[in-house]
């Protein structure tokens, strides 16, 4: 079962907005942005700084929004850092799949046209669909993408500045300036002496080696992920400890190593990379994979109600749904038995290889139809895909269980129930819910069934 839902957007109530900043609730980072009149800054919800008036304060959907409307970031909330909100993973509409696409960085390599053809529709359409939507257009979102990773490469590297620019995506240093002043209010050189002053001494990196906090929204079950991912993780491709996470990744320009370290109030991400063009891209993918953009409050409210399953929810508070670092791979797991040995990488914390292509598996695999399809690019499984018509194409080549496992994962869709999944089945059963009926059982459930999903099978 796929259902997409909408909810009402948050930053349309005034009102509502303003007594979350009042409450500094962390839980609505990323679900709107605070610009104050009288400075010119915007920040996230629960910035420690003083409450400004009711009066001085206007709400958007996004930073791009807001910085399209004259306004700066904080330098002490950076609000361009926070969780993205959890309605892009509820949601399915255009703005929600283009938001994930320009998030994973397509805008910067296929540009805008590269953007609209990923989604079918035509430029125009899509700018006024954005910009009615999220308060700005595909340029502007992607303006302020590259001004978040940016910001990360100042702080967290010792490249030359003329170095982050084009690794950024920006086309000139000048374009870089421009940004980054208008953006955060300082050149990029005081940023990072900023950043110096303030930093810790475990964040000191160089060259391409990066350590990033990745905050996510409490409560969050990283042990359950950590168990998840060690139960299916391939050997040379990824590495689990008791405490953390390493893989390598397949990148646009490069390949990359990560290891993740859950922290109390973030994720410790360690990326190498080959190209550092490909740093927004991996921060993108590596927050699907963990679902660090998840709102378990919203989860809590709606499954906690459910007799048989609340005493699990609250023994297990902020399970997550463990999502894919690329599509292609995830796909291709789920068909294969076992996995041909890929491309060796230079590694460190235990990985050594690249997961293989399509191209390489269907040459070690021939005559899979599902196989032969991605490899011939006749399959897409991009994260800017509509659920529905990314299991109709998976329905040609796999039966309706895995497509739905595969597009739960790879879009990280909410509501999908694994209703024949035997782990699911048995967790049922001993929650004393009879596995026939889970279909109907699911309709209390929505719009969070793959959560649900994920607490049958913890009790199985």
């Amino acid at each position: 079962m796929v259902t997409s839902t909408a909810a009402p957007a948050l930053w349309r109530d005034a009102e509502r907005c303003y007594r979350v900043v009042t409450a500094r609730d962390s839980r609505f980072d990323g679900q709107f942005i605070m610009a104050v009149r009288t400075t010119g800054i915007y920040c996230r919800p629960s910035c420690p700084a003083s409450t400004p008036k009711e009066r001085n304060v206007r709400f958007f959907p996004t930073s791009a929004a807001a910085q399209a409307n004259g306004f700066r970031a904080c330098r002490r909330c950076l609000p361009d850092a926070v969780p993205g909100s959890p309605d892009w993973d509820v949601r399915a509409d255009l703005a929600a799949r283009a938001m994930r696409l320009i998030s994973d960085g397509t805008v910067e390599r296929e540009g805008v046209p590269g953007l609209a053809r990923r989604l079918g529709y035509s430029e125009r359409q899509l700018g006024r669909v954005l910009t009615a939507e999220l308060g700005a257009g595909p340029l502007a979102l992607a303006r302020a993408h590259r001004a978040h990773s940016a910001r990360l490469l100042i702080e967290m590297s010792g490249l030359p500045l003329t170095d982050v620019a084009f690794a950024a995506g920006f086309s000139s240093v000048r374009q870089f300036n421009e940004t980054i002043r208008e953006v955060f209010a300082t050149t990029p050189s005081q940023l990072r002496a900023f950043a110096a002053s303030r930093r810790r001494r475990d964040g000191e990196v160089s060259g391409t080696r990066l350590s990033l906090r990745l905050p996510f929204r409490p409560p969050f079950d990283a042990a359950g992920l950590l168990r998840y991912f060690a139960a299916h993780a391939v050997p040379g491709v990824e590495e689990v400890t008791s405490r953390s996470y390493a893989r390598t990744l397949r990148l646009a320009h490069g390949s990359g190593l990560v290891r993740l370290t859950p922290e109390p109030d973030h994720v410790r991400c360690e990326l190498l990379l080959t190209d550092l063009r490909d740093l927004g891209s991996a921060v993108s993918r590596v927050r699907r994979l963990l679902d660090l953009d998840a709102d378990p409050a919203a989860v809590t409210r709606v499954l906690g109600a459910d007799p048989a399953l609340a005493p699990l929810v609250a023994a297990v508070p902020g399970i997550r749904v463990p999502g894919a670092v690329d599509g292609e791979e995830l796909l291709l797991r789920a068909l294969l038995h076992e996995v041909p040995v890929g491309e060796v990488v230079p590694g460190e914390w235990g990985v050594t290889r690249l997961f293989p292509t399509a191209a390489q598996v269907a040459e070690a695999v021939p005559g899979h139809a599902g196989i032969a399809a991605l490899a011939e690019g006749r399959l897409d499984v991009h994260v800017g895909r509509d659920a529905a018509d990314l299991r109709a194409e998976l329905l040609a080549c796999v039966d309706p269980s895995t497509a739905d496992y595969v597009v739960m994962r790879i879009l990280g869709a909410p509501d999908v129930l694994l209703a024949d999944d035997p782990a699911v089945r048995r967790g049922a059963e001993v929650l004393g819910i009879p596995p026939d009926s889970l279909g109907e059982r699911a309709r209390a459930w929505t719009p969070w069934c793959s959560y649900a999903g994920m607490y049958l099978r913890r009790s199985a």
